[in-house]
């Protein structure tokens, strides 16, 4: 298990809400170097890949936590993907993002981009090897984007 699906994980028990993986239709190499540069080409071209299960609808859904690991400085491309296909006007999307000393990175910035009528809440960045004492992070953060 990632770190990012970690921290969803926490954060489902938290909040109540349920967990959907993003996840791409061909799987990414295991080797850590080689997803890596898999990923620097993808984010290059602007790659949309197709993903492995359909969009849920979320209808009745006012705000999505939505978890990513820090690639390249921003969303793996799945999560824009995912994002592109999903009807996000007039949500509240709350990003967090698993990472190793990039914080959010510009993620943030194209997420708005991405996503122009849904209302970007603050982030919440994750160191990813201190993911599992996050708790208490993700609870005040949660509690915070609720309130």
């Amino acid at each position: 298990m990632g770190n990012t699906e970690v921290a969803a994980k926490k954060l489902s028990e938290i909040t109540g809400a349920p967990l959907v993986r993003i996840e791409q239709a061909e799987s990414y190499p295991e080797d850590y170097h080689k997803l890596t540069e898999v990923a620097k080409k993808e984010l290059k071209a602007g790659v949309r890949p197709a993903l492995k299960s359909g969009i849920p609808d979320m209808t009745g859904v006012d705000t999505l936590f939505l978890g990513y690991p820090n690639w390249w400085g921003t969303m793996p491309m799945p999560v824009w993907t995912f994002l592109h296909a999903l009807p996000t006007a007039g949500k509240a999307i709350a990003p967090f993002c698993t990472n190793e000393g990039s914080g959010m990175g510009r993620s943030e910035k194209d997420l708005r981009a991405l996503c122009p009528s849904a209302n970007i809440l603050p982030g919440l960045p994750i160191i990813g090897h201190k993911v599992h004492e996050a708790e208490a992070l993700l609870r005040k953060w949660a509690r915070d984007i609720l309130a």
